[in-house]
């Protein structure tokens, strides 16, 4: 009965987009005009009773949830859950409504409103974060299939974003008309940012340089760099890759040399290479 009882209570923690990706998921009915679905609007609520412990593990893996989600920002890569989940208990308890404007995310306290900026093409939307997920690797950000569709991700599955946390007595920002690159009808555009996988950052520039020596012995099909910052770290880096494909591939290449897996980044600062 207690194995039971903990398997349950994983089952809830984990929510609808922890298996993602699954064979069958998909979209739903067609939205015609995905720029008329209104955001998720922020709201001052309590923690959800589900979904918010200390920590979690699943596939193995340990997860912390955060303290707070005050000012919290990344960058990385979005991808979507759709008609599969649709109706499933999220790990807030909630069903999963795949045409609301809601997320999933492995740390932010649930709920949490974040807003989503696409970076390849300018759309910015705002969920409200009522789920885990997606433990699928190098995805920071699980978006419903509305939510999908109205930042311009359906055709291609995976974006690169930025994600920060907004607040209730926030302006909302100018969503639909904030496209930096010219569009086709699905929102992609045509400059689309690099990808990098950072593996280290280190104080003393002789280990970054040990550490791409082994890399570069490894015989990845992408050459490490290192990249020196304004804060004095050398940061070890694979890149740049061009798309989602690209950074799978590499993962999967550093896992069987036995690195580390390391994280995804998109960078926006001007750090020089040495």
């Amino acid at each position: 009965m207690k194995a039971l009882a903990v398997l349950l209570v994983t089952l809830v923690l984990v929510g609808c987009s922890s298996m993602v990706p699954e064979p069958g998921d998909g979209p739903g009915r067609v939205i015609d005009d995905p720029m008329a679905i209104p955001d998720a609007v922020p709201q001052d609520a309590p923690r959800s009773r589900y979904g918010n412990p200390e920590s979690y593990e699943v596939f193995g893996k340990r997860y912390r949830v955060m303290d707070t989600a005050a000012g919290h920002r990344e960058r990385g890569i979005a991808s979507w859950y759709g008609s599969k989940f649709h109706g499933r208990r999220t790990s807030s308890g909630e069903p999963y409504d795949m045409y609301a404007m809601t997320a999933a995310h492995k740390h932010l306290p649930l709920p949490t409103w974040v807003e989503v900026r696409h970076l390849g093409n300018g759309r910015r939307i705002v969920v409200k974060v009522n789920d885990r997920g997606p433990f699928a690797d190098k995805r920071i950000i699980d978006l419903s299939y509305a939510a999908a569709a109205k930042l311009g991700m359906l055709g291609t599955g995976t974006a690169p974003v930025e994600i920060r946390t907004v607040t209730p007595d926030e302006p909302a920002p100018a969503r639909a008309r904030t496209v930096a690159a010219r569009t086709d009808d699905d929102g992609a555009a045509g400059d689309q940012p690099a990808y990098w996988i950072q593996l280290a950052a280190f104080s003393q520039a002789a280990n970054a340089r040990q550490l791409a020596a082994e890399l570069n012995g490894a015989g990845l099909s992408a050459a490490p760099r290192i990249h020196r910052g304004n804060d004095g770290l050398h940061r070890v880096r694979v890149g740049p890759l061009p798309d989602v494909a690209a950074v799978d591939r590499i993962s999967a290449e550093l896992q069987r040399a036995r690195f580390s897996p390391g994280h995804v980044i998109i960078p926006d600062d001007t750090a020089t290479a040495d």
